[in-house]
């Protein structure tokens, strides 16, 4: 069961979210594939509202809450198919201090992780090279690395905060399916400030988010899929009458709601534990089920739409792309499957 303090906490995180992500994906298709991919507007507006700052302590300028409410803002963000670099910033604010945290939470610097080096990794990348304050060290798949005024070379026990324009940064850009972009970078004795942190608690907690909105890119798109069902008319009835495409969606809300448990019951487990083996199993376990239900859960949207649905007009399929690119960030379903299994017996014996 959910605390009533908590419940309250996620209604009024979704109530701030609505506010900013509303329901239009008009904002989305004119961002695609432009750069930086994402409205800076917004994005004052999300620190602002103190969203980075969420998992933060009270003490380090944060507002506190637990992963679940975390959780909660993810969902809506994914309904909406929210652009701006959110969970990324979050990850970034658990391991800044000081002033440039200070600049990065009230939206004046964004600072942007770069923390793999491997394709399917789950563990942070070995620590840069960091030698007379410049650090050597290269890193991919950085998401919206366009718009970040700052880049932090995450390592598995220190990182590297460097200006996006310093000297010695080369970035190389790809679109990804969703009309975002990844990059890779390389960093050659470029100047930085180093900062000492573990950051697999909360590249963790990303995962977590990450499959939070995942669940409310799935409820958005079955959401619009059910509308159509109720509209379009075939044969002289609505379709939505055809038994076999309600069986199609109601098999899609299933997916949903399972999804919906695993991800609360993980969140709950690391607000009570923290980051234990048995926390860290079930974010993978969540983590794992969200990415490959959304994969199925898009695609089967698109069907129910017809021939239309597998046009690029239709909104519909904007839901699909954003499933292909976040299924994969912060590990897709087999890494975190390998990882479940790997501490599953931990989990049990917790």
């Amino acid at each position: 069961m959910i605390p009533e303090d908590v419940l309250s906490s996620m209604e009024m995180i979704r109530d701030s979210a609505r506010g900013i992500t509303g329901q239009d994906l008009t904002r989305i298709r004119k961002l695609r594939y432009g750069s930086p991919g994402f409205d800076r507007a917004v994005w004052s507006e999300i620190c602002a509202l103190g969203w980075p700052a969420l998992r933060l302590p009270e003490d380090r300028g944060g507002v506190g809450l637990g992963l679940l409410p975390y959780a909660a803002l993810a969902e809506e963000a994914g309904r909406a198919l929210l652009p701006e670099p959110l969970i990324p910033a979050v990850l970034a604010s658990a391991l800044l201090d000081g002033a440039a945290l200070e600049a990065h939470l009230d939206g004046a610097r964004l600072v942007i992780p770069a923390w793999t080096e491997a394709r399917g990794t789950l563990e942070p990348a070995g620590d840069p090279a960091i030698r007379d304050g410049k650090v050597t060290a290269s890193r991919i798949h950085v998401p919206m690395a366009a718009g970040a005024d700052a880049l932090l070379v995450v390592g598995a026990t220190q990182s590297a905060l460097v200006a996006a324009d310093a000297p010695g940064v080369t970035v190389i850009t790809d679109e990804t399916q969703d009309g975002g972009h990844v990059a890779a970078i390389r960093f050659e004795d470029t100047p930085c400030a180093v900062i000492a942190a573990d950051p697999r608690p909360a590249l963790a907690e990303a995962a977590l988010a990450t499959a939070a909105y995942l669940l409310g890119l799935m409820e958005g798109a079955l959401d619009m899929t059910v509308a159509y069902l109720k509209q379009r008319v075939q044969f002289g009835k609505t379709i939505g009458q055809f038994q076999i495409l309600q069986h199609m969606a109601v098999d899609a809300r299933l997916e949903i709601e399972v999804s919906r448990a695993s991800i609360e019951q993980a969140a709950l487990q690391w607000d009570r534990e923290g980051p234990t083996p048995a926390a860290q199993a079930a974010i993978s376990r969540a983590k794992a089920r969200a990415s490959a239900s959304a994969m199925k859960v898009t695609r089967d949207c698109i069907q129910l739409h017809g021939g239309i649905g597998f046009t690029d007009e239709h909104d519909i399929g904007l839901y699909l792309r954003k499933a292909m690119v976040e299924a994969a960030r912060f590990g897709g379903p087999s890494q975190h499957r390998a990882r479940f299994a790997r501490l599953k017996p931990v989990m049990q014996e917790a």
